[in-house]
């Protein structure tokens, strides 16, 4: 083995507990107090796309719609700086029906057509009900729950089952904290961003398990090393790989956060807040739930069958 200056990351493991425990608590906090800021997708809702002939100022259009009545409603570009989206968001306790979505899309067409000299060609119209809204965001909270089960089951499987408990919680901590952060700064929460948490937990599992490759194959060859230096050493192998792998995607992320437009920026947000809570969970949460639950090499020896011993006697 190389020398190698080792990182004395675990010496942190007190005062980070502390800071992910915190983290939590206001995330919990938030989500119980303000609730989530849920977009059209979870609310229900009518969708507008409209071309202009010329590009058009949003403030304009957004100024148009709020004068109309509506309150609850975003209005983004997408392909073009032609191109305007309106998407109204239902704010009644009962379903509205077909009938009155169409009445407020000629309501907004009328307005929008009677504040400007251009030309505008209608793309498509869409409706969401409140029911549907509700159904879709039960599923993609039980979806990220049987996602969370069926990692901790192939990781038990795949490593032991104090791993699995590490995983699980590293994810869970970035699931809650990236939530928590939509919820304390009242981002909407849309199908999009759903679909970034659901990748969140995709990249911080990748990270999780390549430290836990490491620390198992170290409990192999360095029998006699304590499991605190051993984790260490362990993260300290793969640190470079971690680093060199959040800035590369933070890179893009950022791309996309700046550049891509108002269509996909809460995904590029909650992946930002992702990457960088899943980098540091992927160091410390998982790595940490191993020493709390006490990991030693035994846990990671085969078991042997009873009678294997007498077996092998000539």
């Amino acid at each position: 083995m190389s020398e190698m200056k080792v990182i004395d990351f675990m010496k942190w493991r007190t005062p980070t507990t502390i800071f992910s425990v915190i983290l939590i608590l206001v995330s919990i906090g938030s989500l119980v107090i303000n609730g989530m800021q849920f977009g059209m997708d979870f609310t229900g809702g009518t969708q507008i796309q409209v071309s202009y002939s010329e590009p058009q100022d949003l403030e304009e259009v957004r100024g148009i719609v709020r004068n109309i009545g509506f309150q609850n409603f975003e209005v983004v570009n997408f392909r073009t700086d032609q191109d305007v989206q309106i998407r109204i968001q239902e704010t009644g306790s009962a379903d509205v029906d077909q009938r009155e979505a169409a009445q407020a899309t000629d309501i907004v067409l009328e307005a929008l057509r009677a504040n400007t000299s251009a030309e505008i060609e209608v793309l498509g119209t869409g409706f969401i009900g409140s029911q549907v809204g509700e159904e879709l965001r039960e599923q993609g909270g039980l979806g990220m729950l049987v996602a969370l089960i069926m990692i901790m089951i192939y990781i038990a499987i795949r490593f032991q089952f104090k791993f699995s408990v590490g995983a699980v919680a590293a994810l869970a901590h970035d699931v809650i904290i990236t939530l928590g952060f939509f919820s304390l700064f009242k981002i909407d929460f849309d199908l999009t961003v759903m679909a970034a948490v659901l990748a969140v937990i995709g990249y911080s599992l990748n990270d999780t398990i390549v430290v836990s490759d490491r620390i198992r194959e170290n409990f192999r060859l360095l029998r006699k090393t304590e499991p605190e230096e051993l984790i260490n050493i362990s993260i300290t192998q793969t640190f470079s790989r971690t680093i060199i792998t959040s800035l590369t995607t933070l890179l893009v992320l950022l791309a996309l956060f700046i550049f891509g437009g108002d269509m996909i920026h809460g995904f590029a947000t909650a992946l930002i807040v992702g990457v960088l809570i899943g980098t540091y969970s992927s160091v410390y949460v998982a790595a940490e739930v191993l020493l709390y639950m006490h990991i030693t090499k035994e846990d990671l020896m085969p078991p042997v069958k009873e009678g294997e011993e007498l077996d092998a006697l000539p």
